[in-house]
Formats: C-alpha cells, structure tokens, sequence
C-alpha cells in the first residue's frame, strides 16, 4: 500500500524537458455529500498512479489513474450501495503560456493531489448511484422494495380526485 500523498512537490523530481516519470501514490479522498447522504471513498488511502511528463519550460504533462468505491445508500431503494469507477484523468500545466494550460491543480511546481483526485471522481459520478444497475427502488404507495416483492407487487388504484365529484351525479 503506498504512503498517503495529498501533494507533490513536481520540481523535486528535476526532469529535464521530455523526461517522464511514472510514481505509484496513495492519495486520501474526501467523503462526498449528495442528496442529503453521506458517501465515503473506500479504500481509505486510494492506491493511484501518476504519470508526469516535463515539457518545455516550466511546464508538466499529468496523467491520473486509479479506482475507488464509494459506500451508501442506493438512490432508489435505499439499501448499502458499492458501486466501483474507474478515473483516468490528464491535466496540462505550462504556466506562462495562453492561460487555457494553467492547471488550477499545479501552483509553484507543487502538484495537488488531494484536490484533483476527488474532483476527478466528482466528474466521474453518474446522476443517481445504484446497489444495481436495474435497481427497481421503492414502491411510491407503500413504500416496500421493489427488488424482493417481485412483479406481482400491485396495489388497487384509488380513484381520481379531480372526478370525485361525478360520483355525486343522480341519473333517474
């Protein structure tokens, strides 16, 4: 398990303009707060692999890559949800130069890890996390699980209100 990095000091390395070098880090993800719940980032220490490149003048070529689960209640039903993502992710940073290559990540030839690891994730969530992809959620009348009670789950449909007051009408 490599040691927990939450920076990198990129200067460090004195890479000369085309040199790369590949490290093996472990960088600690912040738990993430969607639609009220709590989802943490597991394992706790992400085992990541970071590929950096030197470019000509004081600039670096970035590549981020690793694998977290994150642990929660399914959006639909509820129960324990572990779904699994893959980030693969590539910053530029030549500082200097149009401003469109400034990474927000690199600031003095120290990398943020911490900071574009878990925005990397963030933009690698879908809408809503599942137990499942074909999650079938809560029943809207009862509120039973849908995944147990199976197809014949039914429930007597209640009558429209807005015809509530047809039913009043006498025909003689």
């Amino acid at each position: 398990m490599p040691l927990r990095t939450d920076t990198f000091d990129l200067s460090g390395l004195r890479l000369s303009a085309g040199e790369g070098r590949a490290l093996e880090l472990g960088v600690a993800i912040d738990p993430f707060q969607l639609g009220r719940e709590r989802y943490r980032v597991q394992p706790a220490v992400v085992p990541t692999r970071l590929d950096i490149s030197r470019t000509t003048g004081d600039g670096y070529a970035l590549q981020l890559r690793f694998e977290a689960t994150l642990a929660g209640p399914c959006m639909r039903c509820l129960e324990p949800a572990l779904p699994r993502f893959a980030v693969d992710a590539r910053e530029v940073s030549q500082p200097g130069d149009v401003d469109e290559l400034d990474s927000q990540y690199v600031a003095r030839g120290v990398l943020d890890l911490h900071a574009w690891a878990r925005d990397t994730l963030a933009l690698a969530l879908p809408a809503q996390l599942l137990c499942r992809g074909e999650c079938a959620g809560l029943c809207p009348v009862c509120g039973a699980n849908l995944n147990g009670a199976g197809p014949t789950h039914a429930h007597e449909r209640e009558p429209d209100s807005r015809w509530a007051k047809l039913s009043e009408l006498k025909f003689e």
